[in-house]
């Protein structure tokens, strides 16, 4: 690696990391600039291991003696800089000492992504990037293989997603549904039992759920909000609710997933 001690902003390089802050315009740059952001060296390194390929990074100095071995194969430039100097790039406080670009993967199809699996997460529509990173690390601590995200769902690979998820969103089998719910028609191909978690008056209870015991399912979790479209409940085989007590209704998006995952969990 290459270390670059700057003062301010005025290098080309930069620009990766400049207005972060700016949601709706890393949404449109991102994809189509091919890269994604990850924060901290955990995740720098998850994000190598993973076989991504890192265009830049930008620290404190204090960092360097543990970015070294993470960046060892790598002829980056590693821009060194004080914490007022990073804050005036970044927009934030980059108080987990390391921020690196880079280089977005190519997605793998849906097929793929789904052939060996057992238990897959489909998130519809959901738009908070801290949800959507919860939910990538309770597929990973809780056993699921995989996650298909639909067209209009917040990207994982945003910097708070991966943040979140603790880099294991570099680690979990994940790609976009082309068409929805038309997708919904693969996974049952598939022999996947398609379920969607909502409140209706047909839901049966996440235990009655676990007790038929499918070999493959699909577990659908909705957007903020306004849940699941009516036109995914239809084309699902079995809609889920979580029992609630004292009056509560239902749960946070990721805390939902987090509970059906651990009732789903294969056996040990």
């Amino acid at each position: 690696m290459r270390v670059v001690q700057v003062t301010g902003r005025d290098h080309p390089e930069l620009n990766d990391f400049t207005n972060l802050t700016d949601v709706a315009l890393r949404r449109i740059s991102e994809p189509e600039r091919g890269l994604y952001l990850a924060e901290s060296v955990k995740v720098i390194a998850r994000a190598i291991a993973a076989g991504h390929t890192p265009l830049s990074v930008l620290t404190l100095d204090k960092w360097l003696p543990q970015l070294e071995p993470v960046l060892a194969d790598w002829d980056i430039p590693v821009f060194v800089a004080n914490s007022a100097v990073l804050e005036g790039i970044t927009g934030f406080d980059l108080h987990r000492g390391a921020i690196a670009s880079m280089r977005r993967p190519i997605l793998p199809s849906v097929a793929d992504v789904i052939r060996s699996a057992r238990r897959v997460v489909i998130l519809e529509n959901i738009v908070d990037h801290t949800n959507v990173g919860a939910i990538f690390r309770s597929v990973a601590a809780l056993g699921a293989d995989a996650v298909l995200v639909t067209p209009e769902c917040a990207d994982p690979l945003y910097r708070r997603s991966v943040r979140v998820s603790m880099g294991t969103v570099l680690q979990v089998p994940w790609t976009r549904v082309p068409s929805w719910p038309d997708g919904l028609r693969e996974l049952r191909d598939a022999g996947f039992t398609v379920a969607s978690l909502a409140l209706t008056d047909d839901s049966i209870s996440l235990d009655e759920l676990c007790a038929e015991s499918h070999d493959r399912i699909a577990v659908v979790f909705g957007t903020e909000g306004h849940g699941l479209a009516e036109s995914t409940l239809a084309a699902s085989d079995r809609v889920v609710m979580i029992p609630m007590m004292h009056g509560v209704d239902s749960l946070n998006v990721a805390a939902a997933a987090a509970v059906t995952l651990y009732a789903l969990r294969p056996s040990a």
